[in-house]
């Protein structure tokens, strides 16, 4: 057997690590490459996204985003989503932003820019009336409902315009019927409610606790700064719900109900410019007056002093009134 001299054993070692340095490199070559085509179809799939939101004038599902791609190019589920995650960071210190509604994904204007922007428009926004949003607010909550048990709610009949103009808005629509006499209609929200007030899903809803008063129920149901004395007030009342619902044992109806009314009183009291603590039979005297003459009827009216009975005794056995 022929023993290969040392300078021709360096020379086949030399060739060999060659050899495996230009693989590597063309490897590596490869790899850049590929990469480079993956940054370059991220971003491309991130501006068709953007595009199709902005072109749409609607929200896009996932799925409609992915259609518009031809069978062969078309990405998965998760690309896409993964290309709106990125769109959404790139939004982050933008006036505008993507947000998750109930119908797909939209691009929208914060909230913040939101008052500035609408001067583009010379027509006022639409405003509605408390009767309104009432009733709107306790179909949310409490659907199905029907226009009965709104009206026991609220202690006054329900204007056959107000029903009309929600269903004309396409917030609310008939889910069905109560097996009851006369069979009434039983009430629900949209996904056009939904979309409108950006929300997700009715789990996305504010809780009452929140809705501090029905007025504050907004076009994307965005709460204004609560000014001091109105948080204290709101955090009275919440105490005194806790106490209700583990002394009195209340159902969950009544504490809802006690919920808005103890948030109105609140409200009323911030506007006359006072603390709860500080009300007086003047100061009720004079809302009862306001009530008769906004419509509420008199069992409305007692129901409401009900409640504001039962949360003035509370803070007087607590020692915080005489």
């Amino acid at each position: 057997m022929t023993e290969q001299s040392p300078e021709t054993a360096n020379d086949a070692a030399q060739e060999q690590a060659v050899v495996a340095a230009t693989a590597i490199e063309a490897m590596v070559s490869e790899a850049a490459a590929d990469a480079a085509l993956t940054v370059a179809g991220d971003l491309a799939l991130r501006n068709v996204c953007e595009a199709a939101l902005l072109a749409a004038g609607r929200p896009l599902t996932v799925d409609q985003i992915a259609e518009l791609f031809d069978e062969a190019e078309r990405p998965g589920n998760q690309q896409v989503r993964m290309a709106l995650e990125a769109l959404s960071a790139d939004y982050a210190t933008r006036g505008i932003e993507l947000r998750e509604v109930s119908t797909g994904f939209r691009v929208q204007v914060r909230a913040e820019s939101a008052s500035v922007v609408s001067r583009l428009w010379q027509e006022r926004p639409a405003k509605y009336s408390r009767a309104l949003l009432e009733t709107l607010a306790l179909i949310a909550y409490r659907q199905p409902i029907t226009r009965g048990e709104i009206e026991d709610i609220r202690g006054v009949a329900v204007n056959p315009n107000i029903i009309r103009t929600l269903q004309e808005r396409g917030w609310i629509r008939t889910v069905g019927y109560r097996e009851v006499p006369g069979r009434p209609e039983l009430l629900g929200t949209t996904r056009e409610f939904l979309d409108y007030f950006g929300l997700k899903s009715l789990d996305n809803l504010p809780t009452l606790a929140q809705l501090r008063d029905v007025e504050n129920l907004g076009v994307q149901l965005e709460f204004p700064e609560t000014q001091p004395a109105v948080a204290a007030a709101d955090a009275l009342c919440d105490r005194y719900l806790t106490h209700a619902r583990v002394q009195k044992r209340l159902a969950q109806r009544t504490l809802e109900l006690y919920a808005l009314d103890l948030h109105r009183l609140a409200a009323l009291a911030d506007a006359a410019g006072i603390g709860l603590l500080a009300v007086e039979a003047t100061h009720i005297r004079r809302w009862i007056a306001q009530m008769h003459s906004q419509g509420r009827s008199a069992r409305g009216i007692a129901l409401i002093l009900s409640g504001w009975r039962g949360f003035y005794a509370w803070l007087g056995r607590a020692g915080l009134v005489s």
